[in-house]
C-alpha cells in the first residue's frame, strides 16, 4: 500500500506539472505547434530539419511552439503510465482490505478519453469545445488523483451534514468558475476587457452572450487566435468576472465555517490562501495586459484552489 500511495502522490505532483504546461502551450499559441498527433511533423521528436514540414505547408515548423507542444505531450504521457500502473497495482490487490480499485480503473478510462481529446485538440484546429474539455479533463484528472492519494486522519469532531454540503456546493461553483476560465481562454477573451472593475469603461458594455456561449460554429474552422467579434468575447469575460464573485463568497463562507471547526483550520487556511491568491492574480493579468508568467500562474493557482477544495471535501467525509 505504502508503494501504491507513493505512486499516487507523484501522479499528482505530475499531473499537476501537466496542467500547468498544457497553460504555457495555450497562452503561448503553441496548440498547433505540432500539426499533427501523436508525433510532429512526422515524427517522435521536433524535426531540426524545416523541410520535414513540406506535407504541411499551412503550418511552417516553428522550433520553439513546436518543442512547447511536444514537452506537453511528453509529460501527459508518463502521467498516463503511472495511471495505467496504479489501475494494474489495484487490480492485482484488490483483494486486499483498503485496496481502491473503482477509482483507478475510473482515472484511467479518463487518461484514455483525455488522450483523445489532445488528439481531436489538434485535428479540429483548436475547437474552443474541445479545448475546454481537455483542460476540465485534466483538472478532474488532478482532483481524483489527489482524492487517491490522500488519506487524512479522522476529525475528533465529526464534520456535520451542513459543512459537508457547503464542501460540495463549494466544489460545484468552483468548477463551473475554472469551466469559465477555460471558455475565456480557448476563446481569446482574456484581454476583451482590458481595465478593472469596469469594462472597457463601463460597468456593463455591449455583451453578446448568444455568440460567446455558441459552443459549435462547425467543422474545419482554425480557431487559433479566435474568431468570436469583440461583444461576444466581452460576454464571455464579464461572465467569468461575475463567477468569481460567486465563488469568491462561497469558498470565504466556506473557509469561515471550516475555521471554527475543531481540526479544520489548517484545511480552511489553504483555502482561504489559494482563494485570495487566485483573486489577485485575476485583477493583476487583467490591469497588467496579461502578462505570461502571471497568465501561467493563474491557471496553476486555479489547480492549487481546486486541490485545496477536494481535500477539505477529503477530510470533512473521514469516518472514525
Amino acid at each position: 500500500m505504502d508503494t501504491f500511495r507513493l505512486l499516487a502522490k507523484s501522479a499528482v505532483l505530475l499531473c499537476l506539472v501537466v496542467v500547468v504546461l498544457g497553460a504555457w502551450v495555450r497562452l503561448t499559441d503553441a496548440g498547433l505547434g505540432c500539426p499533427d498527433w501523436p508525433g510532429c511533423y512526422g515524427q517522435i521528436v521536433v524535426p531540426q530539419d524545416p523541410g520535414a514540414a513540406a506535407a504541411w505547408p499551412e503550418r511552417p515548423l516553428e522550433s520553439g511552439k513546436a518543442w512547447r507542444e511536444m514537452i506537453h505531450r511528453y509529460a501527459a504521457a508518463t502521467l498516463g503510465l503511472l495511471i495505467v500502473a496504479l489501475a494494474v497495482m489495484a487490480w492485482r490487490g484488490r483483494a486486499r482490505v483498503g485496496r481502491p480499485v473503482a477509482l483507478p480503473t475510473a482515472l484511467l478510462g479518463l487518461v484514455i478519453f483525455q488522450g483523445m481529446l489532445g488528439m481531436w485538440t489538434v485535428t479540429l484546429l483548436l475547437k474552443p469545445l474541445v479545448v475546454t474539455a481537455h483542460l476540465l479533463g485534466g483538472m478532474t484528472t488532478l482532483a481524483l488523483l489527489f482524492w487517491l492519494a490522500r488519506q487524512p486522519t479522522p476529525l475528533a469532531q465529526p464534520a456535520d451534514a451542513s459543512l459537508r454540503k457547503l464542501a460540495v456546493i463549494g466544489l460545484v461553483a468552483l468548477a463551473v468558475q475554472i469551466a469559465l476560465g477555460a471558455w475565456v481562454s480557448t476563446n481569446y477573451a482574456a484581454l476583451a476587457c482590458p481595465d478593472f472593475p469596469t469594462c472597457q469603461g463601463r460597468m456593463w458594455p455591449t455583451m453578446d452572450f448568444t455568440g460567446g456561449f455558441d459552443p459549435w460554429h462547425g467543422l474545419g474552422i482554425d480557431y487559433e487566435g479566435g474568431i468570436l467579434h469583440n461583444a461576444a468575447r466581452v460576454a464571455i469575460h464579464v461572465t467569468h468576472r461575475l463567477g468569481a464573485v460567486v465563488v469568491a463568497i462561497v469558498l470565504g463562507l466556506l473557509a469561515l465555517r471550516a475555521w471554527r471547526h475543531p481540526g479544520l483550520s489548517a484545511a480552511a487556511g489553504w483555502v482561504a490562501a489559494a482563494l485570495a491568491g487566485q483573486l489577485a492574480l485575476g485583477v493583476i493579468i487583467v490591469i497588467t495586459s496579461l502578462p505570461l508568467p502571471l497568465a501561467t500562474a493563474h491557471n496553476g493557482m486555479a489547480a492549487l484552489l481546486l486541490l485545496a477544495i477536494v481535500n477539505l471535501n477529503k477530510v470533512v467525509r473521514v469516518e472514525n
